[in-house]
């Protein structure tokens, strides 16, 4: 392996996972990993999934590709689940946690959200360092145990913030979103560039027609337009205090 680029939180943005996929393969990287959540907030979650599959050689699931699933009197999830074919379901249903990895001599460990469950929400801005290094940990979830090898570097998305942190203990990045940005209002990803004997990592910020997006949402009548814009428009989550 020489480079991969690792995306994350798509959240049914086509527009912007188009214009990722496109600068990926302009700067000639041919492997992809995607870090979940591949739909929801945006409204085109079932073309997103069919674009993962093509182009994405891992995937793993997110909490909303989780919870998308189940039964809910929400009409809210609702509106995203009326959206998704059984094929749809059934591909969210098969993916993985976590991807294990070795890069130059490094156990590399890609995540959604924490290396114990989907939801368990882990921000360093927010959070003790005490629990930014639980993200190092081994557990039941990644079929591994305290006796061996924790990762080097960490990978993670849910969060939609770029974020790298390095510890005595391991690298922590977090790639961003590419459907949802909650930093900048450009889509990021990630690249893990082993092209020599050590580790690299690069952020990319990749613009984006927005205006196309929303437009596309509106004429959709997406549940949730308002924040969604929100979102789109200036980076503001919509569940901010």
């Amino acid at each position: 392996m020489t480079k991969v680029a690792l995306i994350s939180d798509i959240h049914g943005n086509l527009t912007a996972l188009k214009a990722v996929l496109n600068d990926i393969h302009k700067r000639g990287v041919n492997r992809i990993f995607c870090l979940g959540d591949l739909v929801g907030k945006g409204p085109r979650g079932s073309e997103c999934i069919q674009l993962i599959q093509e182009h994405c050689e891992k995937v793993i699931r997110g909490n909303w590709d989780v919870f998308i699933r189940e039964e809910t009197d929400n009409e809210f999830i609702h509106w995203f689940q009326d959206r998704l074919t059984k094929e749809d379901n059934n591909y969210l249903a098969s993916l993985p946690f976590h991807i294990d990895m070795e890069v130059n001599g490094q156990l590399v460990r890609c995540i959604h959200a924490s290396p114990r469950s989907e939801f368990e929400r882990i921000a360093p801005e927010y959070h003790p360092v005490e629990k930014c290094l639980s993200m190092f940990e081994n557990s039941e979830a990644t079929h591994t145990t305290d006796s061996d090898p924790k990762p080097d570097i960490v990978f993670y998305g849910d969060i939609h913030t770029t974020l790298l942190r390095t510890y005595e203990i391991g690298t922590l990045c977090n790639v961003g979103s590419v459907g949802n940005s909650l930093d900048l209002t450009t889509a990021s990803y990630a690249i893990l560039d082993a092209t020599f004997e050590t580790n690299s990592i690069q952020f990319v910020r990749v613009p984006y027609d927005r205006e196309a997006e929303l437009e596309a949402a509106k004429e959709l009548g997406l549940a949730g337009y308002e924040q969604y814009y929100g979102e789109i428009m200036f980076a503001k989550y919509r569940n901010a205090k």
